[in-house]
């Protein structure tokens, strides 16, 4: 694909415009109570969300924001944070979605570091940005834009005009913008039939926040692209709930990070038919534990496809519904992909079939972002000639197949080996007793680091650490085994399900 095949381009009008012209009255979103999910709380078709967010649109540049400017959206998983979303790109504005849990001294930062022009927040949450330099709109100043007088056209952009910037932890002490253009959702065109099989039949439900791209995509905007139906959940999101959830909502297909399914496995204990009209979970955010989706398989008698990808370019490899999961794998480029393992360091040449370097997506793929906000230096790190190198490991086998071998910059000093945690957690996974397990570098002394494991046990097991040591040993080279093995109730998590690795430490009296 090449410039010319996608200008002029406006992401909302993608998503949102052409369902309005073809199925006005079809259903495009449903917001439902996890405490009551017999009946859901808002419906709306496309043609109503379509004239909520134009109007919106307008409201936007009557409080005088102009094109390019960022709008900061802090109103948690609501109908109004993910018509803001679309209108903001609508108009041309810069959509910010910012997490609900972000410390005042946090938000404070991004709303510095973005430039906002304005943020749309409500309740207590609002007390964070009293003193902030910016607009600030409260959910009844949505709400009455969204009946506003004027409805606006969608905006003239072009696909390269930047259309959403999200906030990533990466690989720094300070979380870096990833600005997106209006052309990513172009980019998103591949997961269609290589993830998700969807059609616009499906209802789609996405555990996730949304303030990450995983939500964002996977929940909004290509099950609008499809002219699908997007299920969104208000309340307490306990892990037994997400049964009767995917059931009562007619949820055809679910998306979550692997520890939520996990946790649905261990504690709703879901049997075959239990999940109504589920045909297949996704998966993506993080490495699945060992067996999970052979387990998942097994309980409800009903597939998880698992993706990789990055908050840079969303999903780009994956197992779907014709692309059969391979134990150990993550499945294989999307169609249209132009992906290779390059050397973690010296050429840029693609490394032969089994050869282990950094997973690389080319530069020309629409979805690639457009790079980070305000970090030249840190953008320059990631681009190698004509790849953009994310810093995932792996090998690519010669059915086309890839490994993931975990982050870069999540390796291990062992010794003086490097190791990566994603290896010892598959070792450890295995072992009787074991539910959770993470793995992480911890330094005891200036000059000293050890690998730590973190292990949540199966329920009624009395398993110890010695008998893990034991177990780890048998299978890993002695430089890998985990010096020391440490029981938690729980692993530390974000919002959206994924490991911390760096919130795992020892206990005070054991350092």
């Amino acid at each position: 694909m090449t410039p010319a095949d996608y200008l002029p381009f406006n992401m909302a009008d993608y998503a949102i415009g052409r369902a309005a012209r073809e199925t006005p009255a079809k259903i495009a979103l449903l917001v439902y109570d996890t405490g009551a999910p017999e009946h859901p709380l808002e419906s709306w078709t496309f043609a109503e969300i379509e004239d909520a967010v134009l109007r919106l649109s307008s409201g936007l540049a009557e409080r005088g924001l102009t094109r390019g400017d960022r709008i900061a959206i802090r109103l948690g998983n609501s109908s109004q944070s993910a018509l803001l979303f679309f209108a903001a790109m609508a108009g041309g504005f810069v959509a910010l979605p910012l997490s609900d849990q972000l410390t005042p001294m946090e938000l404070k930062a991004l709303l510095d570091d973005s430039d906002a022009r304005a943020i749309a927040t409500s309740g207590k949450l609002a007390e964070d940005v009293a003193a902030a330099d910016v607009i600030v709109l409260s959910s009844d100043d949505i709400a009455a834009m969204m009946r506003g007088p004027v409805r606006a056209d969608y905006a003239p952009t072009a696909a390269d005009d930047p259309a959403f910037l999200i906030y990533t932890s990466g690989t720094t002490s300070r979380p870096k913008g990833v600005l997106h253009a209006q052309r990513s959702a172009l980019g998103r065109k591949p997961m269609y039939q290589g993830w998700y099989g969807i059609t616009a039949n499906d209802r789609m439900l996405h555990a996730g926040a949304f303030n990450w791209t995983f939500t964002l995509g996977v929940g909004l905007t290509d099950p609008w692209a499809n002219g699908a139906t997007a299920i969104v959940c208000v309340g307490e999101k306990s892990p037994e709930l997400w049964p009767d959830l995917i059931a009562s909502t007619g949820a055809t297909l679910f998306a979550a990070v692997p520890g939520v399914y996990r946790q649905i496995l261990k504690y709703a204990k879901p049997e075959h038919g239990a999940l109504g009209n589920l045909r297949h979970g996704l998966t993506a955010g993080e490495t699945p534990p060992p067996g999970l989706i052979e387990e998942w398989t097994a309980v409800t008698g009903l597939p998880l496809y698992e993706a990789l990808g990055m908050s840079e370019i969303s999903t780009y490899i994956s197992t779907g519904p014709t692309v059969a999961y391979r134990p150990g794998t993550i499945g294989k480029p999307q169609a249209g992909r132009r992906v290779a393992i390059l050397p973690a360091e010296g050429e840029d040449r693609s490394l032969a079939a089994g050869e282990e370097g950094l997973i690389a997506v080319h530069r020309s793929d629409p979805g690639l972002m457009l790079g980070y906000w305000n970090r030249p230096q840190e953008e320059a790190e990631v681009m190698r000639g004509e790849w953009f190198v994310g810093g995932d490991l792996g090998t690519i086998d010669a059915d086309g197949y890839v490994t993931h071998l975990g982050r870069a910059n999540e390796l291990m000093n062992a010794g003086g080996y490097r190791v990566s945690p994603l290896e010892i957690e598959a070792a450890l996974g295995a072992c009787p007793g074991v539910a959770e397990v993470a793995c992480t570098e911890i330094r005891v002394r200036s000059d000293v680091s050890i690998i730590g494991a973190f292990v949540v046990r199966s329920d009624g097991a009395e398993i110890n650490a010695e008998t893990i040591k034991a177990f780890a040993a048998e299978r890993l080279a002695a430089y890998k085994v985990p010096k020391e093995v440490t029981f938690v109730d729980k692993l530390p998590r974000t919002a959206n399900g994924k490991v911390q690795r760096k919130a795992l430490a020892l206990p005070s009296n054991s350092k």
